[in-house]
C-alpha cells in the first residue's frame, strides 16, 4: 500500500484533520486539531505555547509521544509536521480552553466514569459491549455467541499472562498457532480471505467460525490447566493442539457438508438500522 493510500481525512464541523496510518495505529495532525478546536489565525503558535504549557503542568513525556510524519502540501511535496496517537491527541485535547472542547470533555468524563464502574463491576462491560453490537445491527444470536466467544478468549488469556507468556507478540504467535491448527489460515491470511484490514476479525465471523474458535481456545485451556503447562514452548504446543482438536471438527463439517467453512463472508454491510445478512468481502 503507498503512502498516498495510507493518508485519510478526518472531518470537523466541515474542517479537514489529516491523520495517518504509521506502524498499525493512527496519527493525527496535531495543528489541524488545534486550529479547528480554537480557531487561532496561527494555530503554529498557539501549539507551540502549549506545548510549553503542557511541560509545566507535568506533562513531560509528551515531547516522547509526538511523532514528525510527512504530509502532503498543495504544491504536490511533503512536509514534517507534528502527529499524535489517539492517546495523545485526546490529552492534548483536554488541554485547550475553548467551548468547541467542553462537549467533548464530558464525554471523555463519562466515559473514564464507566470505565471505573465496569472494574468494580465487569457484568456492565459485557452489557455495554452487547449494546454498541446491538446498535451497529448485529443479529441477535450472533451477539450471544461473540460475547460467550469473548468470555472464552479472556479466560484463555488469563491463563496464558498466569503460566509465563506475558508480551503481545507471545499472545499473536499463541493466536496464530490456534487460528492455524482450527482454519489452516494464520490471523492476517485469514482478514484477507474476508477483505478485513483494521477491522476485527473476530467481529466478521460467521457462527460455525465462531463455534470453532470457541471450541480451539476452550480446548487449549483445558490442556493448560490439566497440564499445568508453564513457559511460552509448552503453551505453544498445548495452543498447536487445541487447534488441531478444532480443525478436525472444521474438517468433518466440511466433508459432511460438502462446503468449506471458511468464507468471504463479513459484516461490513451492517449500517445499525436492523438485521442484515453478511455481504461477501
Amino acid at each position: 500500500m503507498t503512502k498516498s493510500e495510507l493518508i485519510r481525512v478526518a472531518v470537523f464541523e466541515g474542517k479537514h484533520i489529516r491523520k495517518i496510518l504509521h506502524e498499525g495505529e493512527w496519527w493525527f495532525a496535531v495543528i489541524d486539531i488545534v486550529e479547528v478546536l480554537t480557531g487561532s489565525s496561527i494555530p503554529k503558535r498557539y501549539w507551540s505555547d502549549l506545548k510549553r504549557k503542557l511541560a509545566r503542568e507535568g506533562y513531560f513525556e509528551l515531547y516522547e509521544k509526538i511523532v514528525q510524519l510527512k504530509f502532503e502540501a498543495a504544491d504536490g511535496k511533503f512536509y514534517s509536521t507534528d502527529c499524535a496517537d489517539t492517546e495523545t491527541m485526546f490529552r492534548i485535547i483536554q488541554s485547550i480552553p475553548s467551548p468547541k472542547v467542553e462537549p467533548l470533555k464530558r464525554w471523555l468524563a463519562k466515559v473514564g466514569k464507566e470505565r471505573i464502574d465496569e472494574i468494580e463491576n465487569p457484568e456492565l462491560s459485557m452489557e455495554r459491549m452487547k449494546s454498541l453490537y446491538e446498535k451497529k445491527g448485529y443479529p441477535k444470536d450472533w451477539i450471544d455467541k461473540r460475547m460467550r466467544g469473548i468470555a472464552v478468549r479472556q479466560d484463555l488469556t488469563d491463563e496464558w499472562q498466569n503460566r509465563g507468556a506475558g508480551t503481545s507478540l507471545e499472545y499473536a504467535i499463541l493466536t496464530n498457532e490456534i487460528m492455524q491448527g482450527t482454519f489452516d489460515l494464520k490471523v492476517e491470511d485469514y482478514k484477507q480471505v474476508k477483505g478485513l484490514e483494521r477491522e476485527n476479525l473476530r467481529d466478521h465471523m460467521t457462527d460455525i467460525e465462531l463455534i470453532l474458535t470457541m471450541l480451539a481456545e476452550a480446548t487449549t485451556t483445558k490442556l493448560h490447566r490439566d497440564r499445568d503447562s508453564k513457559g511460552f514452548e509448552p503453551l505453544k504446543k498445548d495452543a498447536q493442539e487445541g487447534g488441531a482438536v478444532a480443525g478436525s471438527t472444521r474438517r468433518d463439517i466440511e466433508k459432511r457438508s460438502g462446503k468449506p467453512v471458511v468464507t468471504g463472508e463479513n459484516f461490513k454491510g451492517l449500517t445499525g438500522k436492523g438485521r442484515k445478512k453478511p455481504e461477501i468481502g
